[in-house]
């Protein structure tokens, strides 16, 4: 039996490349998302790959995709849908944001808790949840929301992590925490990077190859682990001042 892999938010970006690198190691893939053309699209050039057009940002429709699929055996699932805003918190609509915290974390909570029983049923598996190196600072002004829904990401990751040494599984989760990605998020989030960013290729072989290497935390840029470390290690309101400026020029 092929192995199956489940990856959400597949339409473009690192979800998309992700599918591209599993199909590439002899996956099965099920690529997710709102756009159904984008991901037939994407289809074509798999090997073997089932599209499933679904708006995740409803619990329901989170519990359907698992009843979906879970006849399939699925031992690897990506939950990589998930956007961001810019802006003052006061300003962004509070329904962009309802909405992302639906996407970025209810649909990150859901999958993950249905999966992972299977999982550690059949003691095997593996959970990537893509966060972003935002979820591993004390906050970001202009950001506000996007940073808060990426910390509960890694939070949540890692306390689940924690919970399967108690009972030496076998099954493995990690989150990708990469720095700016040159993919559609900037053009949703309305905003432009200063720096420079990684290719959305690259960044789905290292999270890919941090996957199964059972790596807890996945950072793909060398040396910004040590940045993410340094700031939080520095006094809150100076990391929070710095990465306000950051974000402040990133507004277009």
């Amino acid at each position: 039996m092929a192995k199956t892999a489940l990856i959400t938010g597949a339409s473009s970006g690192i979800g998309r490349e992700i599918a591209r690198e599993l199909d590439r190691r002899g996956f099965r893939v099920i690529i997710v998302a709102r756009r159904e053309d984008r991901l037939k699209e994407l289809a074509e050039e798999l090997c073997d790959a089932r599209v499933i057009a679904s708006d995740l940002s409803s619990v329901d429709a989170c519990k359907k995709l698992y009843e979906d699929v879970k006849s399939e055996r699925v031992t690897v699932l990506v939950n990589n849908a998930g956007f961001g805003k810019l802006g003052r918190f006061e300003d962004i609509p509070l329904e962009d944001e309802l909405q992302m915290i639906d996407v970025n974390v209810k649909a990150v909570h859901v999958l993950t808790k249905l999966f992972l029983k299977d999982f550690i049923e059949e003691d095997r598996g593996y959970i990537l949840n893509v966060a972003s190196s935002a979820g591993l600072m004390p906050g970001g002004p202009m950001m506000a929301t996007y940073y808060a829904t990426k910390a509960y990401v890694t939070s949540l990751t890692s306390a689940i992590y924690d919970e399967l040494q108690w009972i030496a599984s076998r099954v493995s989760v990690s989150a990708l925490c990469p720095g700016p990605v040159d993919t559609e998020f900037n053009d949703v989030a309305n905003a432009q990077f200063g720096t420079k960013s990684l290719t959305p290729e690259y960044c789905a072989k290292r999270a890919v190859q941090g996957m199964f290497a059972r790596e807890l935390i996945i950072v793909p840029e060398k040396g910004l682990g040590a940045v993410t470390k340094l700031a939080q290690l520095a006094p809150r309101k100076l990391a929070l001042a710095i990465t306000g400026q950051l974000q402040k020029n990133k507004e277009t």
